[in-house]
């Protein structure tokens, strides 16, 4: 009897394991490697830059440039408080960072990376920012003060402030002249002329709410607008309307789209990136849910390479809530922020 149970018990552990295996081998992703960065403190978006396979990684107060093959630091970019995002202007040779804790941009040289100027913005909280080629203008949109502010990139002036309807989160640009900027608290899309500094759209995004990250299919005309409550909401850019959802991970910042392999991607600070697949009808299906790690909420995607790229930490427990701060997030334990480098396997 006792070795009948034994080898029922050997049984049920190897056919695990095969299904474990078989888990494995059919994932179409995995972690190539992880990076550990140095430094402490938080972060918030990350830019691949594909011409140069380099990676501008947003860092408590700082911006590491780091090679997407090797992890090796590169090169840093000092003085960014608060930094949220980079936005990269390959044509003037040129980046900018959002500063969110001085309300300024900071202008650097990207062949160098020395710094060339600081520009004070016309709102609250510079968070995303983005370049539009087009019209060779930064926007930047600032959390705290429901605006956006428009910078000449060839002068580093400001030329404008265009007014939102609510709180912009992450935007989009087609290289046509049209901006698209998710407003998280409005749970909508605006899109804004890049020519004209007007917002001729607004469009609902329902059932999606809280829309965080944003990505784009130019060519096929779709937005991929991914929300807090677990739907990736795609778009149609000639009118606005929702053409389909899509479930995907708990707790997500960030959005990409590989324009190859027609995939939209999620982040999900659950530890999970769900990976959306179109087909030639023009439907969107869950390909993968890929395991990552905790905390890893924001991306970038590498066309070229087709890697995926996602900062994250490690963290502690969290703080016993206090009525200044009644929602207290876990601290980052020291020494553990890295990226991970998630490789297609076909």
């Amino acid at each position: 009897m006792q070795r009948t149970t034994l080898t029922i018990a050997v049984m049920v552990l190897l056919g695990s394991s095969i299904l474990l295996n078989a888990q494995t081998t059919n994932s179409q992703y995995k972690i190539a490697h992880k990076f550990q960065i140095a430094g402490e403190g938080g972060w918030d978006y990350i830019t691949a830059e594909e011409a140069t396979g380099r990676l501008f990684v947003s860092h408590d107060s700082i911006v590491q440039v780091v090679d997407e093959k090797t992890g090796e630091i590169l090169g840093t970019i000092p003085d960014t408080k608060g930094v949220h995002g980079i936005a990269i202007a390959a044509d003037l040779s040129k980046g900018f960072t959002s500063n969110g804790k001085e309300d300024t941009i900071t202008v650097f040289d990207l062949k160098t990376l020395a710094v060339l100027t600081k520009i004070p913005v016309t709102g609250k909280n510079p968070d995303a920012i983005i370049y539009d080629p087009l019209s060779q203008q930064v926007f930047t949109l600032n959390g705290k003060s429901s605006n956006a502010t428009v910078i000449d990139a060839k002068s580093n002036n400001v030329v404008g402030t265009i007014a939102l309807d609510g709180k912009p989160e992450f935007p989009a640009v087609d290289g046509k002249g049209n901006l698209y900027v998710n407003i998280e608290d409005k749970s909508m899309i605006c899109l804004i002329n890049t020519k004209t500094l007007k917002v001729e759209e607004k469009w609902s995004i329902a059932p999606g709410e809280e829309p965080s990250g944003l990505a784009i299919d130019a060519a096929g005309h779709r937005l991929f607008s991914v929300c807090h409550n677990k739907l990736m909401v795609v778009v149609d850019t000639q009118n606005g309307k929702v053409v389909t959802t899509v479930p995907i991970g708990e707790r997500v910042d960030g959005a990409g789209f590989d324009p190859i392999k027609k995939r939209a991607y999620s982040s999900n600070g659950d530890g999970t990136m769900t990976v959306v697949q179109a087909d030639a009808n023009g439907k969107y299906t869950v390909l993968e849910n890929v395991p990552t790690q905790k905390g890893a909420r924001t991306m970038a995607v590498d066309g070229g390479t087709h890697h995926v790229f996602l900062p994250t930490a490690e963290f502690g427990p969290a703080p016993e809530p206090t009525a200044e701060n009644p929602r207290p997030r876990p601290a980052i334990k020291p020494g553990t922020f890295a990226i991970l480098d998630i490789e297609p396997l076909n």
